[in-house]
C-alpha cells in the first residue's frame, strides 16, 4: 500500500508539472524544441532523467545478478556515449537548425525519400526502446500493489501521453528534470541504507564475488516459467505440499506453479545458460552474453553499441536542438556525463546485495525486480517497506520519464517527418504512439528489459550515429551512401536481434553477433555509406552545408 502511495504521488506531480507547459506549446517548434529556450541546468538534468531509463534502474542490476560484475560495462557504455556526443555532434547538431535526424538528413542531403527512411528507422528504435519502459512498469506495479500486469503497462502509457500530448518539450523538460533528482535520491538513499544495515559480514560476503553464494536463510522459490539449473551438492527440498525431496548433485527441471524451499546455508544452483552465482565466471571483470564463451568479443559489442548508439538515438539529439546556441548544448553534454556517472554508481549496490540476499531470483528469471525487493529483504518490517516504496516511486519515475523523450521523438517521426507538421498533429501522433507501444508491451512480460533496449541501441549505432558522423564531419556523403548505409545497418541489426530470438544461445562467437551485433553491424554500415558515396557525386551545397555545421 505505501509503495502504491509513493507511485500514485509520483504521478501526480508529474501530470501538473506536465500540464504546466500547455501554455508554451503553441507552434511546432514550441512541440518539437521548446523554442530553443530552455535553461542549459535543466536541459542536463532533463536529459539525464530521460536517459536513465528502466533499463539503467532495474535491468543493470537484475543483468549484473544473473550474469556477473561485467555487466557493469553497459554502465561505462552508457556514460561514454555522451563523450562521443559532446565531441562529435552536439555543437554542429544544433547549428543545423533541424528539430530531428530526418530533418538533418533532408537539410544535409536535400533528399525527401531519405528524410521517410529515417523517420521508418526512428519508429523502429523508438518502440524498441518504449516497450522495456512500460514492461518495467508494469513489473514495478504488480510488485507493489498486486495488481496484473497490464494495468501497469496500460497506466504508464496513458500518463505519459497525456503530458507529453499536452505541453510537447517544454513539459517533458520540466518533467524529466523532477523525475531525474528522483530518481537520483530514491535510488541512491536506499542503497546507501542497505549497505548500512546490511553488517560487516554482509557487505564483505557482497564484496567477495568470488565465492560461492548460500542461501542466507530458508527460502521459498517459486517458479513461474519452465526452469533447469544443476545443483553443486546434494540438498533436501521441500515442495509446494509439504513433501521433502532430495536433489543430488546434477540437472534438475522446475514446472511452472512449481514450489521448492531450499533450507538455510544450502549452496545456490546454477541456472542452465548462466553463470555460478559467485565464482570465476561471475566475478570476471568482462560481459559473457548467453554463455557464448567469448567474453572479450561481447564486452567490446556491447561498448560499441551502447557508446556509439547514444549518438545516434533520435531522442538524445533532438534534445540538443532546445538549446539557445552550439557552445551551450556541449555544455550541456559534459553536464550530463557528470550527472550519469553519479547516478550509475548505485545499482551495482543492488546487483552486489542481491547475490547474497536474493540469489532465488536468479532461479525464477525475475532478477529484474531485485531492486526493488532487496529493501524487505534486507531490512524487513515498516522501514523495508518504505524502502521498497521509495525505489518503487524512483524506477516509475524512470519509465515515465525515458518515456516521454521517446514518444516525442516518435510523434516527430509520426507527424513531423512523415507528414504535415502541425501541433495537433503531433497530439495525435503521441496517443498513436502510445498506443502500439503499449500494445507490444503486453506480450513482453518475459523479455529482460536491457535485452530490448541492447537491440534499440545496436540499431541507433548502426544507422543513424553512421550518417550523423559523416554528414558532420565528410562532405562527400551522397544522398545513395547515406540510404545503403542505414538500409543496410537496419536490417543487419534488426536481422540479427530477431535471428538470436531464433536461434536461443548456445556456446559460441554466433550467438555474441547476433544478440549484440554492433561489432559488425556498426563498421558494415560506415563502410557501405563511405564505399557507396564514393562512386557518386556529393550535391553541390555540400560544402556550404558542412561548413554551416561547425562555423560559429
Amino acid at each position: 500500500m505505501t509503495g502504491l502511495l509513493a507511485i500514485g504521488l509520483l504521478l501526480a506531480a508529474s501530470m501538473v508539472i506536465g500540464v504546466y507547459g500547455v501554455r508554451a506549446a503553441r507552434s511546432t517548434p514550441d512541440f518539437l524544441i521548446a523554442s530553443h529556450k530552455v535553461a542549459p541546468g535543466w536541459n542536463a538534468m532533463a536529459i539525464a532523467g530521460e536517459y536513465v531509463s528502466a533499463a539503467s534502474v532495474l535491468g543493470l542490476a537484475g543483468l549484473m545478478l544473473k550474469n556477473g560484475i561485467g555487466t557493469l560495462w553497459y554502465a561505462v557504455g552508457f556514460t561514454a556515449g555522451y563523450v562521443a556526443v559532446a565531441a562529435l555532434v552536439a555543437g554542429p547538431m544544433r547549428r543545423s537548425g533541424a528539430y530531428t535526424v530526418p530533418d538533418f538528413a533532408d537539410y544535409r542531403l536535400g533528399s525527401r525519400t531519405l528524410r521517410k527512411l529515417c523517420a521508418v528507422i526512428v519508429l523502429v528504435i523508438m518502440w524498441l526502446y518504449l516497450v522495456p519502459q512500460f514492461k518495467g512498469a508494469g513489473v514495478v506495479l504488480q510488485l507493489v500493489s498486486g495488481t496484473p500486469y497490464w494495468v501497469g503497462v496500460v497506466l504508464a502509457g496513458l500518463v505519459v501521453s497525456v503530458s507529453i500530448a499536452a505541453g510537447g518539450m517544454r513539459s517533458a523538460t520540466y518533467v524529466q528534470g523532477f523525475h531525474y533528482l528522483v530518481k537520483l535520491l530514491f535510488i541512491a538513499v536506499p542503497a546507501i541504507v542497505l549497505l548500512v544495515h546490511a553488517g560487516d559480514t554482509n557487505r564483505t560476503e557482497a564484496l567477495r564475488p568470488d565465492s560461492a553464494a548460500v542461501f542466507a536463510q530458508t527460502t521459498h522459490v517459486d517458479f513461474t516459467v519452465p526452469a533447469r539449473f544443476e545443483v553443486t551438492e546434494p540438498v533436501t527440498v521441500t515442495d509446494g505440499r509439504g513433501r521433502e525431496r532430495e536433489l543430488e548433485t546434477g540437472y534438475h527441471s522446475a514446472s511452472p506453479g512449481e514450489r521448492m524451499t531450499f533450507p538455510a546455508g544450502a549452496a545456490v544452483p546454477r541456472p542452465d545458460g548462466l553463470p555460478e552465482l559467485g565464482g570465476t565466471e561471475w566475478s570476471r571483470p568482462l560481459l559473457d552474453l548467453d554463455g557464448s564463451g567469448q567474453p572479450l568479443l561481447a564486452t567490446w559489442s556491447v561498448l560499441l553499441a551502447t557508446t556509439l548508439g547514444a549518438v545516434g538515438l533520435p531522442h538524445v539529439i533532438m534534445r540538443f536542438h532546445s538549446s539557445s546556441t552550439a557552445r551551450v548544448a556541449r555544455r550541456v553534454a559534459v553536464g550530463v556525463i557528470v550527472l550519469l556517472g553519479v547516478f550509475y554508481l548505485f545499482p551495482a549496490v543492488y546487483g552486489l546485495l542481491g547475490r547474497v540476499y536474493s540469489p532465488e531470483l536468479v532461479l525464477t528469471g525475475a532478477t529484474d525486480t531485485v531492486t526493488v525487493e532487496l529493501p524487505t529483504q534486507v531490512m524487513g518490517g515498516t522501514w523495508g517497506a518504505l524502502l521498497t516504496a521509495v525505489v518503487a516511486a524512483g524506477a516509475f519515475a524512470a519509465f515515465l520519464s525515458t518515456s516521454s523523450g521517446l514518444l516525442l521523438a516518435l510523434a516527430g517521426g509520426l507527424s513531423h517527418d512523415l507528414s504535415r507538421s502541425s501541433v495537433p498533429r503531433l497530439r495525435l501522433a503521441v496517443a498513436a504512439g502510445a498506443l502500439v507501444a503499449v500494445a507490444l508491451s503486453l506480450p513482453a512480460a518475459r523479455v529482460d528489459i536491457n535485452v530490448l533496449v541492447g537491440w534499440a541501441f545496436a540499431v541507433a549505432a548502426s544507422t543513424f550515429c553512421p550518417l550523423l558522423v559523416l554528414g558532420i564531419w565528410w562532405r562527400r556523403l551522397t544522398v545513395t551512401g547515406a540510404a545503403a548505409g542505414l538500409a543496410a545497418g537496419v536490417c543487419a541489426a534488426t536481422g540479427a536481434a530477431l535471428a538470436s530470438v531464433a536461434t536461443g544461445p548456445h556456446p559460441g562467437w554466433l550467438t555474441v553477433l547476433l544478440a549484440q551485433p554492433a561489432a559488425w553491424t556498426v563498421p558494415l554500415a560506415f563502410a557501405v555509406m563511405v564505399g557507396v558515396s564514393l562512386l557518386g557525386k556529393p550535391p553541390e551545397w555540400a560544402e556550404r552545408a558542412v561548413l554551416r555545421l561547425h562555423a560559429p
